[in-house]
């Protein structure tokens, strides 16, 4: 070989030496695979959700086109009934990224209201973020005489069994709010059944019944409007959404705590690097500002956590409200 001839092939193989360390770089080092080496997403991916307005809904709609845009693959909205369908929807799916569920608490809270349930919330599904809280307000008709907790507490200890509360599904938010609370306080104001949290509220503002724990999205207008009266918030700290209202546990009900919940789940076994490779999109997704905005007019409150505080989150409210469900014998069969 000549000097020259030489002196051109090291140059070709400098030339070449970069491309060859990319190309040596391991596939699953650059892209999540479904766990038989294909690459992550290889089809549509469907968000399995609850009826249409839900939380779920609302959210599921807004971090679609995103998602879409993320991954490379049309993301689309499905919704279910509420429950066991919604659940078993997703439990069977193959574990392979493209069945997500956007789901609240209802879901985890299943198997203590139900005994039909075939899928268990913490072995069947593997969490992915935990996306979104809610709180409910304690609201009264305005011709109910309390405008506070206290007087609420003092109320319905003076009148035992003759205020009542409107709620809809069994084992839904605004009804174990108000069993909660019933249970705190020592007090008994009587639930009125609906087949829907619309029916109840139209009920309230009508004064057929006195008292609701609704989610707070859905009662904001009516409270702005002031066919209704607003006491407090049902959350922990003060809530962000409702700045000029007091919490419960603030005035006059002290460890009181009740809020709407949301996450993100795959069917169980799907493997690490898809979970991480949806929470990592999901989380700059959900916080941001316009869609952060949006759930926010709606009564909703950003979270964005990663799968071990979904499973922790899921974890105390199986605790708490587990007990209470047992404790006063709900059923919703």
């Amino acid at each position: 070989m000549t000097r020259r001839t030489l002196t051109v092939f090291r140059a070709a193989l400098l030339a070449i030496w970069p491309l060859a360390v990319v190309d040596a770089t391991p596939v699953y080092a650059q892209t999540a695979s479904t766990g038989s080496g294909q690459a992550y997403p290889s089809k549509p991916v469907r968000i399995v959700t609850g009826g249409p307005g839900s939380n779920g809904d609302l959210t599921s709609r807004l971090i679609a086109p995103g998602l879409t845009a993320a991954l490379g693959q049309q993301v689309i909205v499905e919704n279910r009934p509420s429950g066991i369908i919604l659940g078993e929807t997703v439990a069977k799916a193959p574990p392979d990224g493209h069945t997500l569920l956007v789901t609240g608490s209802s879901f985890w809270l299943a198997p203590f209201l139900q005994s039909n349930v075939p899928w268990d919330p913490i072995r069947d599904f593997a969490p992915i973020s935990l996306a979104s809280t809610s709180p409910n307000l304690i609201v009264v008709h305005p011709s109910l005489p309390a405008k506070t907790v206290k007087e609420l507490i003092a109320l319905a200890k003076a009148r035992p069994g003759q205020l009542n509360y409107a709620s809809g599904t069994t084992g839904s938010g605004p009804h174990l709010a108000a069993e909660l609370f019933n249970s705190m306080a020592h007090v008994n104001i009587v639930r009125i059944n609906y087949k829907g949290a619309g029916q109840a509220m139209t009920d309230l503002i009508g004064g057929h019944v006195q008292v609701m724990f609704p989610n707070g999205g859905g009662a904001a207008p009516q409270v702005k409007s002031g066919r209704l009266r607003a006491l407090a918030v049902t959350t922990a700290q003060p809530s962000t959404l409702f700045p000029d209202l007091p919490t419960v546990a603030s005035s006059g009900l002290p460890g009181y705590e009740s809020e709407v919940l949301n996450g993100v789940f795959a069917p169980a076994k799907t493997p690490p690097a898809i979970i991480s490779k949806v929470h990592q999109e999901l989380a700059p997704l959900l916080s941001r500002a316009d869609i952060k905005e949006k759930l926010f007019t709606s009564g909703v409150e950003v979270i964005a956590g990663p799968p071990e505080k979904l499973t922790a989150a899921m974890k105390n409210e199986m605790n708490l409200w587990g007990k209470l469900i047992k404790q006063l014998g709900i059923k919703d069969e």
